[in-house]
């Protein structure tokens, strides 16, 4: 029987192999000098957003996921997605259109708020939901070697998911009133959602890393949503800020400077202005000519604001990125 003292002898091999009872000294194991030029990289080293769309299907199981967790056990499920936008418009237009008479002065009202509502939500949930991203998915941080940026970006997928009955309602409302676009407003249409999908994105992957090391960035950005609405022409119409004191002056062009404001415009140059061709009175009458369709119903050279503001958001998402790779590397210990 083999006794413990015998177990734990080292084998005859294993002394030969150390030289002990050999004649010739054992050769060193030779080493490829080109391991040593190699340094040394984290599994959790991305390309940052390259990264996440060359992981499509990773991506595709994270938006299925948060899909599916956001309507598990309710009734409704994604009607919900009908539902609360329209609860929303039915009371702006009760208090806005209604009681305050906008609904006089601007033609096709509905159509006016909706269309700025349906930039503004897919906006702030964008923003919102990705400012919570990173925190909510912690066990996934901690554990997997993935690019941390996907969490942002599959909110903003999952915000757009929510966003498409909203616009469904507005191009079938449109359809109802008599909308006769141009090719104008369907690039302006395609700049308005570019704008809010790429500033979105951008203070997402700002907002979420920060939020990590300080939990009160979620609560600025739900501050900040209080005032989305008021910060754009959404509930009063554009020129009633063109044609009042403040046009020219420095805050007229702190508005304007605004991304979200042009998004908002840009894609009520979509819908709402093919709907109201020839229609209303005084300063909010639109020219039948869509070719004429400016100040002060719209800024002048819209299109190419909706371009700059794009390349400005553009900017944003560069510059959110290189801090959001700064940051990620103290994730895991944080969270």
């Amino acid at each position: 029987m083999t006794t413990q003292y015998e177990s734990n002898r080292p084998d005859q091999s294993t002394a030969a192999s150390n030289g002990a009872g050999v004649d010739s000294p054992a050769k060193p194991p030779v080493v490829d000098p080109r391991v040593h030029e190699q340094p040394l990289i984290s599994p959790f080293v991305t390309a940052g957003l390259v990264d996440v769309f060359r992981r499509r299907y990773l991506l595709r199981l994270l938006v299925q996921k948060e899909v599916s967790s956001r309507y598990q056990g309710s009734l409704l499920g994604l009607l919900w997605s009908y539902v609360q936008p329209l609860v929303r418009f039915a009371m702006y237009f009760f208090v806005i259109g209604l009681v305050l008479g906008m609904h006089k002065n601007v033609p096709n009202f509905a159509i006016h708020l909706f269309s700025a509502l349906v930039a503004v939500h897919f906006f702030t949930e964008t923003f919102s939901n990705g400012t919570r991203s990173i925190v909510k998915n912690k066990a996934l941080v901690r554990k997997m070697a993935m690019p941390r940026e996907m969490f942002p970006v599959s909110s903003c997928i999952v915000s757009a998911v929510n966003s498409f009955p909203q616009l469904l309602i507005l191009f079938v409302a449109c359809l109802a009133v008599g909308w006769h676009p141009d090719a104008q407003a369907f690039l302006a249409g395609f700049l308005g959602i570019a704008i809010c999908t790429v500033l979105g994105i951008a203070l997402a992957l700002l907002f979420s890393a920060m939020n990590v090391f300080f939990r009160d960035f979620q609560n600025i950005v739900q501050t900040f949503q209080l005032f989305t609405h008021w910060i754009v022409p959404m509930m009063y119409p554009f020129s009633k800020l063109a044609e009042s004191s403040m046009h020219g002056t420095w805050f007229y062009t702190l508005y304007m400077s605004n991304p979200l404001t042009a998004a908002v415009l840009l894609v009520q140059r979509c819908f709402w202005v093919p709907t109201s061709l020839g229609e209303g009175k005084g300063a909010e009458h639109v020219p039948a000519d869509q070719a004429q369709v400016g100040f002060p119903i719209m800024p002048d050279h819209l299109i190419a604001l909706g371009f700059l503001m794009l390349t400005v958001s553009l900017v944003i998402l560069v510059f959110c990125q290189i801090a959001f790779r700064r940051l990620e590397g103290k994730f895991a210990e944080r969270l």
